[in-house]
Order: structure tokens, then C-alpha cells, then sequence
């Protein structure tokens, strides 16, 4: 499994751009699945380039919710493939893909990859279990990362947390996990990262993390 960072509002390889928002690219059982698409659809293409991400290839886009940072640049992505999009709920359905697919209820995608089901009616988040525990990818944590964990469990222990955690505070919630990558736009990375060394994993656009 292998997850790749394209969109943040830090850099960490040299060349890519940084802005306000996140998209990360999920390599999983064959499958490749662009999770959110940033603010801005150029910022997402020319990362994408610089990466050697073809746009082609992707199969399926994962919206974890509606605000302007994470959906920002789908429409940009749409008229280049048109793909499946998953979108939670209350998001508004994008016109150019494939097929919208609404999701309400936690909803298993492919053979190990789910769905937590839109959470307090604004977001979903993607499980993607492997023989070590899940790893599970948040937009905004908008719902909580206690939420979050506890609709991610039905599909086993989370052993990873990728994504944006905003004013995530309860630390004691990542004692069990193996690690946790903060992105985004998470207040209390600094806290995290001197509590849980060990564990804490840099993001930034341009990050490869493979589990």
C-alpha cells in the first residue's frame, strides 16, 4: 500500500506547491483512488505532473466533504477523466463524472477499502485494512477523530492516521496506533509530534508513506 501526498499547505519535496488544502493519492490492492482534490485544480495538476502521477490512471475519486479545499479542484480533474467519484451525502453531486455515488451509511468500496459513512452530516473517511490493522484517511476530522476511529472500527483496529485533524486535542486517542501523519490543517502538530515521536510521520505535498 502506498499513499502519496499532492496537495498540502506545506511542501515536502522540493518543486511542488503548497496551499490551504489535501488530496492524497491511495495505491491499495490495485486499486487507485485520488482521495479530495485540493483548493485549486492547477495547484493539483502540476503537482500531479511533477510526481509523475498520470491523471489517466487514477480509477476513482474519494471526497471526504464539500468545503473549498478538498473539492476545489475536481472539476479541473473531471474534464481531464471523467471517473467515479464517492461523494458524502450532503455534498453537492459534481456534474462531469462518470457516476456520483452519495454515501450515507459506512459502505465497503472495494475488497478492504470502506467507507466510515458520512459522519455528523458533513464527512466521510476512507478505511483501507491491512494485515497489520487499518489505515484510515480524514479530510478535516470535521466529526471528530474519536468519531472517526470508533465508525472505522467495524472494519478492524486502526493502526494509522493520515489527514487533516484541525483542533484535534485528545491525545490519548493515538496511544494505540503504530502511526500518524497530521496534515492539513491540524492546529497541534508540534503536541502530537513531541508526545508520540515514535509514531509521528511528516507530511507536506510530495510525501510517499508506504505501509
Amino acid at each position: 500500500m502506498k499513499i502519496t501526498i499532492i496537495y498540502d499547505n506545506e511542501a515536502w519535496k522540493e518543486g511542488l506547491k503548497a496551499d490551504w488544502g489535501f488530496s492524497c493519492l491511495v495505491e491499495a490492492y490495485d486499486r487507485k483512488i485520488l482521495f479530495d482534490t485540493g483548493a485549486n485544480g492547477s495547484i493539483l495538476l502540476e503537482n500531479m505532473k511533477k510526481l509523475n502521477i498520470n491523471p489517466t490512471m487514477i480509477e476513482e475519486i474519494f471526497i471526504s466533504h464539500a468545503h473549498w479545499d478538498h473539492t476545489g479542484g475536481l472539476s479541473d480533474f473531471l474534464k481531464i477523466t471523467p471517473v467515479k467519484v464517492y461523494i458524502p451525502l450532503s455534498c453537492p453531486k459534481p456534474h462531469s463524472a462518470r457516476e456520483a455515488i452519495k454515501v450515507k451509511e459506512p459502505l465497503k468500496i472495494h475488497e478492504n477499502i470502506f467507507s466510515t459513512g458520512e459522519l455528523k452530516n458533513i464527512e466521510q473517511s476512507l478505511a483501507i485494512k491491512t494485515e497489520k490493522g487499518l489505515v484510515v484517511i480524514v479530510g478535516c476530522s470535521h466529526p471528530e477523530v474519536k468519531n472517526i476511529l470508533k465508525a472505522a472500527s467495524q472494519f478492524g483496529k486502526a493502526r494509522a492516521l493520515i489527514g487533516g485533524l484541525h483542533g484535534f486535542n485528545d491525545f490519548h486517542l493515538l496511544e494505540d496506533l503504530d502511526f500518524i501523519c497530521p496534515a492539513h490543517c491540524t492546529q497541534f502538530k508540534s503536541t502530537i509530534k513531541s508526545l508520540y515521536p515514535e509514531k509521528y510521520v511528516e507530511g507536506g505535498a510530495g510525501k510517499v508513506i508506504e505501509i
